[in-house]
């Protein structure tokens, strides 16, 4: 008979958090094993005063969070658990979690392991105990990574490139987030499909991230018109995102990214194709957005 280690934890393998240039603004991004835990934990936590919104994003839960500490009256069932702390210091974020009963092993064990736990403070738990944790993170930047025109017409995906690319950069100190193929309008000169890419990643070091990723595309790429641009920052202005939707709906000049007048946006290799990859950074984990195909009036 097989026997388990620890029959009442389950780990998260992967906790980070990303916050904006003020620390006015959290997102924790979590990395579930386990979906009926990661359900459970969004539908209760998002009753929290200091979660302004929860998604699911493939196998993580993200939460929008501001900073400051509540007190949480826990109620059986109800409201079992929740976010009670948020704090951002320049290297740190600090996020206290509490639960009772099972929810309060989730708050303390479950989490307390992760990796990207720089370190953690826990109560016991277990049973129909009240539990709480306090778990300190690397304060990163989210860095969204736009990609175009990397194949020819004979050989080549963008797509399975940038995706492999984002898998050899990530390391601890950046991490890979999530990967959005953007639907583009079929203009005329388009390989077949049409489509740019995002990349999306946590890092501390966004420079050193750039730079290896820009070495990988400039290797790997099959394509002299390859278009590469970085938008450092927690939320694409909406500059941008307009600008994004006008690619996605008609053609447009090549002038007009460069029109663009946002500092956190940096063209990184100027080939046709970064009409495109400016124009995928706005949609990152905006699935059914990115993918819609414009007819041009629509």
């Amino acid at each position: 008979m097989a026997s388990i280690s620890d029959p009442y934890i389950i780990r998260y393998p992967q906790i980070v958090a990303v916050a904006d240039r003020t620390g006015e603004r959290v997102e924790l991004v979590e990395f579930f094993d386990c979906v009926g835990g990661a359900m459970w934990t969004q539908h209760h936590y998002a009753q929290s005063p200091l979660v302004e919104n929860v998604r699911c994003v493939g196998a993580t839960s993200r939460y929008l969070l501001k900073p400051g500490t509540v007190d949480l009256a826990l109620q059986g069932s109800r409201f079992p658990a929740g976010i009670s702390g948020v704090s951002v210091t320049e290297n740190e974020i600090a996020v206290t979690y509490i639960g009772m009963g099972g929810g309060g092993v989730g708050a303390t064990s479950c989490r307390a392991a992760a990796k990207g736990v720089l370190r953690e403070h826990s109560d016991p738990s277990g049973g129909g105990k009240v539990a709480a944790a306090t778990l300190w993170l690397p304060r990163r930047e989210r860095v969204l990574i736009g990609v175009d025109d990397t194949d020819t017409s004979e050989a080549g995906a963008t797509w399975t490139l940038v995706h492999n690319i984002a898998k050899a950069v990530e390391d601890e100190k950046s991490v890979y987030l999530s990967h959005t193929i953007v639907q583009l309008f079929p203009v005329a000169y388009r390989t077949k499909n049409c489509v740019s890419l995002v990349a999306e990643f946590a890092t501390t070091e966004p420079d050193l991230l750039v730079e290896k990723f820009r070495r990988l595309l400039e290797k790997y790429t099959l394509s002299e018109k390859t278009g590469m641009a970085v938008y450092t920052g927690f939320s694409p202005s909406p500059a941008l995102l307009d600008y994004g939707r006008r690619v996605k709906r008609g053609e447009v000049g090549p002038d007009l990214v460069h029109n663009l007048a946002d500092p956190s946006l940096t063209i990184v290799m100027n080939g046709r194709g970064i009409t495109g990859a400016v124009a995928a950074l706005p949609f990152y984990t905006r699935y059914e957005e990115a993918l819609e195909l414009c007819s041009g009036t629509n």
